[in-house]
Parts: structure tokens; C-alpha cells; sequence
């Protein structure tokens, strides 16, 4: 079930034009930052917003914080949630909702283009085929812990790492399943029982692991929710990509 801030908190805008290229990637067309010659990659899911400055954004700073290269599918073909569906507050805005949740970020087809994504990073950039992550934006981190479930292995398949950021729907089932290191950073905005549950899960003997809240945060401070002329949110949001790049950066 996603959080009450998920579907009461609107996106923001904010100036920023990326320091990366977009290139087709298994036919999606793909936001790319850092270097060709990097022995590792990430793959960035974003959230229910879509391509939005503040996740490009996180992009680069998890690319220069990694050297990784690192990669941002536009999963929604340009079609992502209408921002005046958010709050559902209306029967037509609860209806825009469903329908972009059962179509456009329908999590199992997500999960398979992700799956096709990772296969043609690792063949295009051989370099990187061993230490591959992915991480995500609510909705996002969804896609990431589950793509690290029982079907991560194998080449061209298998992710080392993964982590999210305000995570959407959040499952102790999807931690207990993952088999890679994941980092979860929470919101208030997130159910604090079920973000306990998954602390105690990455405390087990082999399991790895880190849960944190950011108590003065709000749900989707590191996406498109992020107030960055906020100092707060800005000093916060530079400290989660700055975790997740260290948290990737040891087990990437």
C-alpha cells in the first residue's frame, strides 16, 4: 500500500539541466551521467513523477559521488502522472491514479523492462558487467528491492547492490526476499512499524544492511517532491545521495 504523504504531496520544479547525454537503452530512451571508462554502473528508477530536475540531478551527484556510470530510463515513455492528479482528492483524480497505476507503472512489466535494461548496460559496456546496482524514488524503490528478489542472479540479470529513497509500498516481505546489500532511507511519511520491521530483517545474520529515518524530512525529499531553495531539503537531500553513493560505493 503506498504511504498517505505518497498520494497527498504535490512535485515541485526546480532549475537543472543534467550534466549527462539520453541515448536508447532497450528501446527506452535513457538519461546517461559519468565517465565511458567506469567499472561500475547504477541504474536511477525515478518515481511516479517521471523525469523530473531534482532526480537528474541526484543522477549526477550519485555519479560523482561513485564514478559510476549512471543511468535513468524514462520507464513512462514521457507519459508519466499527471501532476494535478495529486491529491486524489477528486473521483476523477482517484481514477487517473488507478489507471497510471494499472498501465504506465504497472510494477511487474516495470520490473521486466528494468530486467531488459540491465542486460543491454552490461553488454554495451562490458566494464560494468560484474558491479551493476540499482536504486530508487519511492514508486522506484519498489521496482529496485523487488528486481533484487529471487530472480537476481545469473549474467545480465544480477544486481550487486540496491537501495531507495521514501520508499513506496513498502514490504518487510521484499526485504526478507532481497539477496544483495540495500539501504533504505525513510520519511516520517512512511509507516515507521513496517520501516522497523525491515531494520530488524537487515540485522540478521546474513543480511546486510542500513535503515534510517531523516526525522525533519517529508515523503519524496530526494525526488520530485524536493523543495531544493528549501536549505533544510537541500542540506538533507545532499546528505541521502551522499549516503547512497557511500553505501554503493562499498558494495558496488
Amino acid at each position: 500500500m503506498a504511504s498517505k504523504a505518497c498520494c497527498e504531496l504535490s512535485p515541485l520544479t526546480a532549475d537543472y539541466n543534467g550534466k549527462g547525454r539520453w541515448e536508447t537503452i532497450a528501446g527506452i530512451n535513457t538519461y546517461i551521467v559519468g565517465s565511458e571508462d567506469a567499472d561500475k554502473a547504477i541504474i536511477d528508477i525515478y518515481d511516479i513523477f517521471g523525469v523530473a530536475s531534482q532526480t537528474i540531478q541526484g543522477a549526477d551527484r550519485l555519479a560523482g559521488h561513485t564514478s559510476a556510470l549512471v543511468f535513468v530510463p524514462d520507464l513512462f515513455e514521457g507519459k508519466s502522472l499527471d501532476k494535478g492528479a495529486i491529491p486524489p482528492d477528486t473521483p476523477e483524480k482517484q481514477a487517473i491514479l488507478q489507471e497510471f497505476m494499472s498501465g504506465s507503472a504497472d510494477i511487474a512489466s516495470n520490473i521486466d523492462k528494468v530486467a531488459k535494461i540491465r542486460k543491454d548496460i552490461g553488454d554495451k559496456w562490458p566494464s560494468v558487467e560484474d558491479h551493476i546496482g540499482i536504486f530508487g524514488l519511492c514508486w522506484g524503490g519498489k521496482i529496485a528491492i523487488l528486481a533484487c528478489g529471487e530472480a537476481n542472479e545469473g549474467k545480465g540479470r544480477k544486481f550487486k547492490v540496491s537501495g531507495t529513497a521514501h520508499p513506496g509500498r513498502l514490504e518487510t516481505k521484499d526485504a526478507e526476499a532481497t539477496n544483495v546489500p540495500h539501504i533504505l532511507l525513510a520519511s516520517p511519511g512512511e509507516p515507521a512499524d513496517i520501516v522497523a520491521e525491515c531494520k530488524e530483517v537487515f540485522s540478521r545474520p546474513g543480511k546486510t544492511g542500513v535503515v534510517e529515518t531523516y526525522p525533519t524530512m517529508f515523503h519524496g525529499w530526494m525526488g520530485a517532491r524536493a523543495n531544493l531553495k528549501n536549505e533544510d531539503n537541500l542540506n538533507e537531500y545532499k546528505r541521502g545521495y551522499s549516503q547512497v553513493g557511500d553505501f554503493f560505493g562499498k558494495y558496488l
